[in-house]
């Protein structure tokens, strides 16, 4: 008869679970590393030219300084891993580009399905989500405008994470922004940001990169 050790047993799954954000964390800076290089064609991976824009090099968003609201600063590697739509909105001002990115990716988000919990959505500006402002006159559903652009984040886009940087950083970051206001970008779950889009890149392919992506990197 053979003997079993319940610890013994416990612990290695305590270790298997712990170590899980740790290999997805591992595996797509690996990833990186090699697109970085020019080793690893993603795009050709993905198998066309017209969905997102690769940025190369990555850019990794903890080399900036990033805080919440209440001013404490944040750590994306010290979040649960997951890969993220990140909507960057300058200069304190949320117009009809910003409230449609936003309504864009909510709406891919929740296109994801039985996915969704594996993808975040992220707002980053240089300005204070009490201190932007809402300028649009109607939002992309139909819905009414709340009263400012703090209660539209916590009614319309509840659960989605917002944080503050630099002047500088954010011009650090996304330089896209100066041709394209619209644009958004992807990052992995080790913080890179690595893939953009605009309005001119249709929903569907959105989607189709995100599930590849998913797909063949665990994470």
């Amino acid at each position: 008869m053979t003997n079993t050790n319940p610890a013994a047993g416990n612990r290695m799954v305590l270790l298997l679970i712990g170590g899980i954000p740790l290999t997805v964390i591992l595996t797509a800076s690996w990833l990186w590393f090699f697109v970085a290089r020019g080793d690893l064609d993603l795009v050709g991976m993905l198998g066309t030219a017209n969905r997102g824009t690769l940025v190369q090099p990555p850019r990794q968003l903890d080399d900036q300084v990033l805080r919440d609201e209440s001013g404490a600063r944040i750590k994306i590697t010290g979040l649960e891993p997951r890969w993220t739509m990140v909507i960057p909105v300058a200069g304190g001002r949320c117009d009809a580009s910003c409230e449609e990115t936003l309504y864009l990716t909510r709406q891919i988000h929740v296109a994801m399905g039985k996915e969704f919990n594996r993808l975040r959505r992220l707002y980053l500006s240089d300005e204070a989500v009490q201190d932007t402002g809402l300028a649009v006159e109607k939002l992309s559903d139909d819905r009414r405008v709340p009263a400012s652009f703090a209660r539209y984040l916590s009614t319309e886009h509840n659960g989605m994470l917002a944080l503050t940087l630099s002047v500088a950083a954010y011009q650090a970051l996304f330089p896209e922004q100066d041709a394209d206001a619209g644009t958004w970008y992807l990052m992995d779950p080790a913080g890179w940001i690595m893939m953009s889009y605009n309005d001119q890149v249709p929903y569907k392919d959105v989607i189709a990169d995100l599930k590849f992506l998913l797909k063949n990197s665990g994470g």
